[in-house]
């Protein structure tokens, strides 16, 4: 392996720094924004570049000009009314000219004359003389290579009515034209520089810098979104940024909602596991009592015992199924024909018997039928009898529930309406949300979330109908029986 020399070591790394500091430059937002600007303004210099070259030229052989018509003036006051060789030579070199003609009053006379020329001669006549012209010109004039001569007609602005024609070599204004843009180059580089520093930093300390922040705030509440520490406060700014920065805030007080819910749920999970695990125990001991319950030769026992058989099944079928699923989700419908005036009767009896006795009115026809699971049927007409049946008992009023049916398109629409005072803003805009949508200090809010759930688990849902103070309204859709 070669060694390096100590001047070649220093310049690799020298160029390795470069090649760095551009890297970066051009990764960066602000570097990007840097670059551009200074592109931009040199790109705008570069398109306005050949109209002030042009103005230059014309300037420039306006001043040829000028100073011809002076040189004119001098021979005319001469002394004796004539030049010599000498006069005339000194004239022609102090402006620049070659020879120099003059019209005055219609007159046409050569007034200063230095001898043939042996070049090719072009003419501006600034009288004339356009825009487009005038560009075309000045650009030829950078590109010609050959030694050219220009004559230059124009009107002096002491005698406008005069016309002057001077020729002059395009040397010198070949030449100056060049140094005219070198300066202008170099200014426009100057503004470029200036004016790319002052909008970096405006716009890094204006828009740059806060979205930096955002970005920063992002990556710490990605780290740790329980942490309330690490949410972003928002500026009091009106523009898209402050925009940005309030979506943000509210984006991580609902994910940090969202994950406290989910702490509950999973904690709520691991207790119902628990508690599913010992109640079946429990529901297997009142199973026997209750199988015994339906052997009595009293009716009314043996009606009582049948239903509590029944009600003792579900409970044990659903914490087998708490058990097996553990994940708060439901087992698949078993689905069979169900006849649902006698599903809703028994629903309606269940409830009234915990929350309290009520009017009762099932105006369905008898031998409707729906496809369904029963035990899911059940729960979810139990959830919301439950519900109209407690907000009816807490203010106390008229207690009366009714249910209706009629087809929809494949679907049965059954309607629960009842008495209640209706339900508060804060339960319709988080209705059928868990922990938010109950409207009872101790209530959870499970119970619609779980109805819905079940309901959607057939095909079916359940909807807000209506609500207000003559009572609510909810519609369940659940497949209809062929």
């Amino acid at each position: 392996m070669t060694k390096l020399s100590p001047p070649l070591r220093a310049a690799q790394r020298f160029r390795n720094v470069v090649i760095g500091v551009c890297r970066a430059t051009v990764e960066s937002l602000p570097g990007r924004l840097l670059l551009f600007t200074l592109g931009f303004v040199m790109l705008a210099q570069m398109l306005i570049f050949l109209p002030l070259a042009a103005q230059f030229r014309t300037n420039w052989l306006s001043d040829q000009a000028e100073t011809a018509f002076i040189a004119a003036l001098a021979a005319d006051v001469a002394r004796g009314g004539t030049l010599g060789d000498m006069e005339v030579s000194e004239l022609l070199e102090a402006s620049d000219a070659v020879a120099v003609a003059r019209v005055t009053e219609g007159r046409n006379e050569l007034v200063l004359y230095g001898g043939p020329i042996d070049a090719p001669l072009i003419e501006a006549d600034l009288r004339r003389e356009s825009w487009s012209m005038r560009i075309s010109s000045a650009a030829r004039t950078f590109t010609v290579t050959d030694e050219r001569y220009i004559r230059i007609i124009a009107n002096p602005q002491a005698r406008p009515d005069d016309i002057i024609d001077v020729i002059v070599p395009e040397a010198p204004l070949k030449a100056a034209l060049l140094e005219y843009s070198v300066g202008l180059l170099q200014l426009s580089l100057f503004i470029a520089v200036v004016t790319g520093i002052l909008l970096y930093v405006t716009l890094l300390y204006a828009f740059v810098r806060p979205m930096r922040q955002l970005a920063a705030a992002m990556a710490r509440f990605q780290k740790d979104p329980m942490d309330p520490r690490r949410a972003i406060v928002p500026d009091t700014r009106k523009d898209e940024i402050g925009q940005a920065q309030r979506a943000l805030a509210a984006m991580q007080e609902d994910v940090r909602a969202a994950l406290k819910q989910r702490e509950r749920l999973a904690a709520l999970g691991a207790a119902m596991a628990k508690i599913n695990h010992d109640l079946r125990n429990v529901l297997a001991s009142a199973q026997l009592v209750s199988d015994r319950l339906v052997s009595f030769e009293d009716e009314r026992v043996r009606k009582m015992g049948a239903r509590m058989v029944r009600a003792v099944g579900r409970g044990i079928r659903l914490t087998e199924a708490t058990l097996q699923y553990g994940k708060a989700e439901e087992s698949p419908p078993q689905m069979m024909r169900l006849n649902l005036k006698l599903a809703l009767d028994e629903a309606a009896a269940d409830a009234m018997a915990t929350e309290g006795e009520g009017e009762w009115v099932n105006a369905i026809a008898d031998g409707t039928a729906i496809t369904a699971d029963p035990d899911h049927v059940h729960r979810i007409f139990l959830n919301l009898f439950r519900n109209a049946l407690q907000a009816m008992t807490l203010t106390g009023g008229k207690i009366r529930l009714s249910v209706s049916a009629g087809a929809e398109d494949g679907y049965m629409r059954i309607e629960i309406a009842d008495a209640g005072p209706g339900l508060p803003p804060k339960a319709r805009e988080n209705l059928f949300e868990p922990f938010t949508s109950s409207t009872r200090r101790e209530g959870t809010g499970l119970g619609l979330t779980t109805a819905r759930e079940l309901a959607r688990a057939h095909g079916g849902d359940i909807v807000l109908v209506r609500t207000g103070e003559d009572g609510t309204v909810f519609a369940v859709t659940l497949p209809a029986a062929d």
